[in-house]
């Protein structure tokens, strides 16, 4: 059977990793919320079970099953099996794990755990370039943990996959963040 993960943060954005075989795909039954761990400094993306919410992101091939460089890149995570929560058009036999902080290790974003604006601008910029305007909407709306601080660290990035924004991006991560009273906090 062909191994699959769902990305619904920056693993949606296709400039941050070699994951060809790519499809748009929705967790049904799932949330995101912004949490930090013991294992990083900042705030990052995690999915949380959620039975009336759904969220779209990207499913993609794990190559020869070979998930080592994947579980690196996101070893703050749990792997989780997701197979019969994930909607999609893939029609070859396949299974598909989505990456989620143990309940027990994840707590609220602070000013010590900042989100980074690094980060979510990427985020933003794969949800715009996968679904559109729409899309970065959605993403906004089906995520919990706004009222957390997000460090402006966009003119020394501390996000090590951070994008480069255009103008367009900016502008739209700009109006969402102000849509949801989001709070920037200086470097």
């Amino acid at each position: 059977m062909t191994p699959f993960f769902f990305g619904y943060g920056s693993l949606v954005n296709r400039a941050t990793h070699e994951y060809d075989n790519a499809h748009h795909a929705t967790a049904v039954g799932w949330r995101r919320a912004w949490r930090y761990t013991s294992h990083r400094q900042v705030a990052f993306l995690t999915a949380v079970p959620c039975p009336d919410s759904r969220i779209d992101g990207l499913m993609a091939e794990v190559p020869n099953g070979d998930w080592l460089a994947l579980d690196e890149r996101e070893y703050a995570y749990d792997r989780v099996p997701a197979s019969s929560h994930v909607d999609h058009n893939y029609n070859l036999p396949h299974e598909v794990s989505i990456y989620a902080i143990a309940p027990t290790q994840h707590h609220a974003p602070t000013k010590d755990h900042p989100i980074l604006l690094s980060y979510l601008g990427t985020v933003v910029q794969g949800y715009l370039n996968e679904f559109g305007e729409d899309g970065v909407k959605a993403f906004f709306d089906t995520t919990s943990g706004w009222d957390a601080p997000i460090l402006d660290d966009s003119r020394n990035p501390i996000y090590p996959r951070t994008q480069i924004l255009t103008r367009r991006e900016n502008a739209l991560l700009e109006d969402q963040m102000q849509r949801l009273d989001c709070h920037l906090i200086a470097p």
